[in-house]
């Protein structure tokens, strides 16, 4: 049997056993199970100030800081994602169990970015920044429903793996 095939058999979804133990012991899974949350909060009354900024034309003010907001959360939940990706599978990031959650994290970081560096210069006129915001909004829905997808599967493999166990 193969060096590949063995580690495949101890995989029980996204994790080996051992992952899963490394996981479950960290803090860094408590920290990511509360940012992920509190992000999503935090996008949702930025989306809706957003929007009404861009229906209205009121509320730009307000809007700009839930963007800032709402940016320094995702800043923060990558960088306490790495470490959790480190602790859990040895690297930073792209890990082969998230390596396409992260490849598209990295979109949603560009965005984010790009909209706080065309703030900052004034690059971009307030309802273009908007747009920007909204662009990086919908990818940041993408990259969410990425994670949300692959721990609900994992949890199925896992609770397929203990009946038939």
């Amino acid at each position: 049997m193969s060096k590949r095939t063995l580690t495949e058999n101890n995989r029980l979804g996204l994790y080996t056993e051992e992952e899963r133990a490394r996981r479950d012991a960290t803090i860094w899974t408590s920290v990511q199970g509360v940012l992920a949350p509190l992000q999503f909060l935090v996008f949702l009354i930025s989306l809706g100030l957003v929007l009404r900024y861009l229906s209205t034309g009121e509320g730009y003010g307000i809007a700009t800081w839930s963007i800032i907001v709402k940016t320094g959360l995702l800043y923060t939940i990558m960088v306490t994602g790495a470490i959790w990706e480190k602790v859990v599978f040895g690297q930073y990031l792209l890990a082969p169990a998230f390596f396409w959650e992260d490849v598209f994290s990295f979109l949603v970081i560009a965005l984010h970015t790009a909209y706080l560096w065309a703030l900052f210069t004034d690059a971009l006129a307030p309802v273009e920044l908007m747009l920007l915001a909204l662009a990086a909004y919908a990818v940041y829905v993408i990259n969410a429903a990425q994670f949300v997808l692959k721990l609900r599967a994992a949890r199925l493999q896992m609770a397929t793996a203990e009946v038939a166990a």
